[in-house]
């Protein structure tokens, strides 16, 4: 590593935490006004609300960070032009691919250090955030059940479950009716079962009964104070439907989750959506670099630009990525585009933007 190659990273590290650090004040601040009056209202302990506003910060982090690396590659590559450093380095014929080559592996070095975060640490601090919020500082009782917020489960290929509330932990369901279907959607046979319990041997239905529908239009009606139910859910599963979304699951909770309700044909784009834009977003810090570089490059090779100009393209930039970012998760959702296509295509678009303007850098 040359001595110019650590100066220009060290001047790009310097300038990316002076960023960082003003947007994550920015957003604390906020977002500290704005919920602090409401939770006073609870009489809640100073301690909590200061460890529920640390355990959100990973997320605050992962979300401003990709802003704050392009905000620091438009700032050091303008400060670098206006000292006429860049047209020295030019002129002593070190290329623009070498000159970028810093901010570049500072960004990648950035974008596996938030995939980490986004795998692992923001879901459990986000979970645990919310439990600060809801028990410790609203004073609300940890409830024992609660309304399934998606009841409806596809059983495979010919089977559906109804599930009304699940216990806190998914060992426990109760309200549970399966219905089963012959070939052309006629049913066969439903069971209803006041609960479902998770067992060391599998999931067991008590205090209900089934009902078998014959072909002569007569029903078997079968009453049962304990009956195995084969089921490939565990109770994971279920306690995820507590929060409603994937917020809280990590990257291997995500898989897990995915490959079992796959196993039983079940649709879920929703969550394929969010597993491909958690996966996608960490790299947007090595796309911003692209596009700063092409911004401040653009015209001469050795453009740069002032401090104001620079914080105002980061700005515009951003809004523009996630605007992309988050119709493309809603449409992706949705079902209008393919998961995978809804995570990633922000990136693609952006990355495409970037390297078309490299490309009218004049090297």
């Amino acid at each position: 590593m040359t001595i110019l190659f650590r100066y220009i990273l060290r001047e790009y590290a310097k300038i990316f935490l002076m960023c960082f650090s003003g947007l994550m004040t920015i957003y604390l601040v906020i977002d500290f006004f704005e919920k602090v009056r409401r939770f006073l209202k609870f009489d809640a302990n100073m301690f909590d609300v200061l460890t529920y506003f640390v355990l959100k910060t990973p997320a605050i982090s992962f979300q401003i960070t990709p802003l704050a690396i392009l905000m620091a590659t438009l700032l050091t590559l303008g400060l670098l032009a206006r000292n006429n450093e860049i047209t020295a380095m030019r002129s002593c014929g070190i290329s623009l691919t070498w000159i970028a080559s810093p901010f570049l592996i500072f960004a990648a070095g950035i974008s596996l250090i938030l995939l980490s975060f986004s795998s692992t640490v923001i879901p459990l601090a986000l979970e645990k955030a919310e439990e600060i919020r809801l028990i410790r500082i609203e004073k609300k009782p940890a409830p024992m059940a609660v309304k399934a917020p998606r009841p409806w489960i596809r059983m495979g290929s010919d089977s559906l479950m109804h599930v009304a509330e699940v216990e806190i932990g998914g060992t426990v369901l109760h309200r549970v009716h399966l219905y089963h279907f012959h070939n052309g959607f006629r049913l066969d046979r439903m069971t209803e079962a006041a609960t479902a319990t998770y067992t060391p041997d599998g999931w067991m239905l008590q205090n209900g009964n089934q009902r078998r529908f014959q072909a002569d239009g007569s029903v078997a009606l079968v009453q049962f104070a304990q009956q195995p139910v084969e089921l490939s859910l565990i109770p994971d599963d279920f306690s995820t439907w507590l929060a409603g979304d994937s917020e809280t699951m990590t990257i291997r909770d995500m898989r897990g989750y995915m490959s079992r309700f796959k196993n039983e044909g079940s649709s879920f784009a929703r969550l394929l959506t969010d597993y491909y834009g958690r996966l996608a977003f960490p790299f947007v810090a090595v796309i911003m670099v692209i596009v700063g570089i092409a911004l401040s490059l653009r015209r001469s090779g050795v453009r740069g630009g002032t401090m104001a100009v620079g914080i105002g393209q980061a700005f515009v930039v951003g809004f523009c990525y996630w605007t992309t970012h988050s119709i493309a998760i809603a449409l992706g959702r949705g079902g209008l585009l393919a998961p995978m296509l809804a995570g990633w295509i922000a990136n693609l678009l952006f990355a495409s933007f970037g390297l078309y303007l490299l490309l009218k850098v004049r090297y």
